[in-house]
């Protein structure tokens, strides 16, 4: 058994499927099937069922899987913390982003400005779980504002309700979200942790949104919004509130709706010397952002 054989039976796990893990590994797919049929002849089972065209993790598949990820994230992890050690300020940050996707682009370059040698792997989509820690830091949000032991806490922002200008109710300051609920909604798509966070809100206010546009991008959400189209859940900050808008943002009396960006890592993984110099900037960066909002 080698290294390479266990990279190659996480990817076609991670896959369940031979012929996208050879595509993702530039490898052919028959030498990657021989591969894995060399694994299963050495642990004397097999991990995967196979029905036709697909393949599933079995039990022992998943038994043997979760005992990678420990060996490969102990390996990755030895070798960052000997980068560490040689003294130099390199390396780089796999980010995961699940909020605030607006401030990403920005809160990078101003980093790589007083750090050029350390680079970025940038994940907008993935799943965390207990055999996914393939990150060092995530940025991600909730209702909720309490820090957990391996997160902390970047920005607390109101999220208001947005509405075009000659919306009957564009002239009030604040509603109550029962007041819209026979309205057209523009949202972001199921899955979406803001979304996930407003339908919530909704759902304390007894209604069901009628979402008529979903969208992953928030400037498709804010020209839809000024087209007229229906209304929308916008974050305070980091939306970039209402600058230079063309509609108007309400506050939402009742229920309190708001929501904490924080900033997490998996705390059973080496947290790298860039990863916490990159950590202390996020931390300083939003809180510039929300005093220049107050």
């Amino acid at each position: 058994m080698d290294l390479l054989q266990l990279k190659y039976f996480k990817t076609v796990a991670k896959f369940e499927n031979v012929t996208k893990a050879a595509n993702e590994l530039y490898i052919a797919q028959p030498a990657l099937s021989k591969t894995i049929s060399h694994l299963e002849k050495e642990l004397g089972v097999r991990l995967f069922d196979r029905r036709g065209k697909y393949i599933h993790l079995n039990k022992y598949g998943r038994t043997f899987l979760e005992k990678v990820n420990i060996a490969l994230a102990a390996l990755e992890d030895g070798r960052r913390e000997i980068k560490d050690l040689q003294g130099k300020e390199f390396g780089d940050i796999r980010l995961v982003f699940l909020a605030a996707s607006t401030i990403i682009p920005e809160l990078i370059s101003e980093f790589c400005k007083l750090h050029p040698h350390i680079s970025f792997q940038l994940f907008q989509h993935f799943l965390r779980d207990a055999n996914n820690s393939d990150f060092d830091l995530c940025i991600s949000s909730s209702y909720e504002d309490k820090e957990k032991n391996n997160s902390m806490a970047l920005l607390t922002e109101e999220i208001y309700l947005a509405v075009p200008l000659n919306h009957s109710l564009a002239k009030k300051k604040s509603i109550s979200l029962t007041e819209v609920s026979n309205e057209n909604f523009i949202s972001l798509k199921q899955g979406k942790e803001l979304r996930k966070i407003t339908d919530g809100f909704c759902k304390k206010a007894h209604f069901s949104p009628k979402v008529i546009f979903e969208s992953d991008d928030p400037a498709t959400v804010r020209g839809l919004i000024k087209a007229g189209q229906g209304v929308a859940f916008i974050p305070q900050v980091s939306w970039g509130g209402s600058v230079g808008s063309s509609m108007a943002f309400l506050h939402i009396k009742e229920p309190e709706c708001k929501r904490t960006i924080f900033i997490s890592w998996d705390k059973k993984r080496y947290l790298s010397k860039a990863s916490l110099l990159f950590r202390k900037f996020a931390v300083d960066y939003f809180k510039k952002l929300h005093d220049d909002v107050k």
